[in-house]
């Protein structure tokens, strides 16, 4: 074998490995044919006939008579999602700044989470509406749901939906275990190795880390206050052909910022010229005092899929999501849902969220809800100005400030120094995919007390 020959079996031999180390073929997958292979990379044959004996010879590959090459049950590594990910610093990754928020010590501090401290959620109804349904037959304390989830809460959302000016069906309707496991099941649906989906920037971290986790090529759009640049999504749109394009549109995490009309009909009218799906995330809605443009009301649930859950509103601990789309999607979907966990949300916790929703007082605790959060983020901002630290815009709604540090401050390095004193923030390349929010900090402001401005005042001198 020349030299220049086995330079080119070489490079067949690391494309291959490649496919298999980012699980772009999987334990099983046929490889590509031999003739095919060669006209792909420019080379002879048996140039590919070299490195696949090689790579069957190693174990990578093993051939089926008359069939061709697959990936051996060993030929792939077990995926880590970190590995996935940009390398940066690890202690201010998505992973890990998830795990410090959700792992804190008690007495740690968490401006950085993405969550509502329990004395501002509705105890008192969540206690009552546990007694009523632990009163219940055993059936639902000892048996799995039904496959669509409580009948119960689905009509209420129905009724919420109808409020809205969305005409669905029960049949376009579905709960999941949570507002992630409705995403991930979305994604399972939809989405094949090396699709692409675009995403904003900066976005909720975990749509990165999921989609990583479905091997799918992340596009992002920069976010505006108005919701994505719409030239720029429109250039998007064409050039890389998303198949999916997944956004919060009321109180956009991180920024807080709200959709406005002229950009929802201009990113809807790309979508459908161009066979995207729309993915939006209504976890937030609530948080408004008047309700924003909403794709899904625009689409009317055609080429829109409405997601959310009630973790941010009434409990984190009641795991509970939905999806309403298609209603041959929402067939599919189920089908997955089956398939992955075999039963959709605890019959218990979507039984405890419909009594709370059914009585009057999930809406007056939203309504005082609102009212005080409005109050927490205008004193946030007011403590937070003398630092130097300013909201890239007041929110309508919701619990976070995306804020700008000061001139020359680091996000990375004030989130690290401060986690050192035990101080969770969430620095703003967490959210970016583009890595251009350096400067940028997102602030709980139901959860950043004293001694945490204290412990950032010491680390921003």
């Amino acid at each position: 074998m020349s030299e220049q020959q086995g330079t080119r079996t070489e490079a067949l031999i690391a494309a291959i490995r490649g496919w298999i180390t980012s699980r772009t073929l999987l334990p099983g997958d046929r490889v590509p044919s031999i003739r095919r292979f060669a006209a792909t990379m420019r080379v002879s044959p048996s140039t590919v006939v070299e490195a696949y004996d090689r790579l069957v010879a190693e174990g990578v590959l093993h051939a089926r008579r008359g069939s061709g090459f697959y990936v051996a049950q060993t030929g792939a590594a077990p995926m880590v999602l970190a590995d996935m990910a940009p390398h940066g610093d690890r202690a201010v990754d998505p992973f890990w700044v998830a795990r410090q928020s959700l792992d804190a010590d008690p007495r740690m501090e968490k401006p950085g989470c993405g969550w509502l401290p329990p004395g501002w959620m509705p105890g008192a109804a969540l206690r009552r509406a546990l007694r009523d349904v632990a009163r219940g037959g055993d059936a639902l304390l000892a048996e799995y749901g039904g496959t669509r989830g409580p009948a119960a809460l689905r009509r209420l959302l129905l009724g919420r939906f109808a409020e809205e000016g969305i005409e669905t069906t029960p049949a376009q309707l579905m709960l999941t275990g949570s507002g992630t496991q409705a995403i991930d099941l979305i994604c399972r649906f939809l989405l094949r190795p090396g699709d692409t989906v675009l995403i904003d920037d900066p976005c909720y971290f975990n749509f990165q880390s999921l989609l990583r986790a479905h091997r799918a090529t992340i596009a992002s759009v920069p976010y505006t206050a108005n919701g994505p640049d719409i030239a720029a999504f429109e250039a998007i749109v064409v050039e890389a052909r998303p198949r999916l394009y997944i956004t919060n549109s009321a109180v956009h995490n991180p920024t807080g910022a709200s959709l406005a009309p002229q950009t929802a009909y201009r990113l809807l009218r790309a979508a459908a010229e161009h066979d995207m799906i729309v993915v939006e995330d209504d976890i937030f809605a609530d948080f408004e005092p008047t309700p924003s443009t909403r794709l899904a009301v625009l689409d009317g649930l055609d080429r829109v899929i409405r997601i959310g859950s009630f973790s941010k509103t009434l409990s984190a601990s009641l795991r509970c999501g939905y999806i309403a789309a298609r209603a041959d999607w929402i067939e599919a979907l189920i089908d997955l849902q089956v398939a992955t966990s075999f039963s959709g949300p605890s019959p218990i916790a979507a039984e405890v969220i419909a009594a709370v929703l059914a009585g009057g007082g999930y809406r007056k605790h939203m309504a005082e809800l609102r009212a005080r959060l409005a109050r927490a983020r205008d004193d946030l901002a007011t403590k937070l100005a003398p630092r130097g630290i300013e909201p890239w815009i007041m929110p309508r709604g919701g619990f976070h400030l995306w804020c700008r540090l000061p001139p020359g401050c680091d996000a990375v390095d004030l989130a690290r120094r401060c986690l050192a004193q035990g101080v969770v923030l969430a620095p703003g390349n967490v959210f970016s995919v583009a890595q251009s929010a350096g400067g940028f900090m997102r602030f709980n402001v139901t959860q950043t007390s004293a001694r945490a401005l204290a412990v950032i005042d010491r680390h921003l001198r």
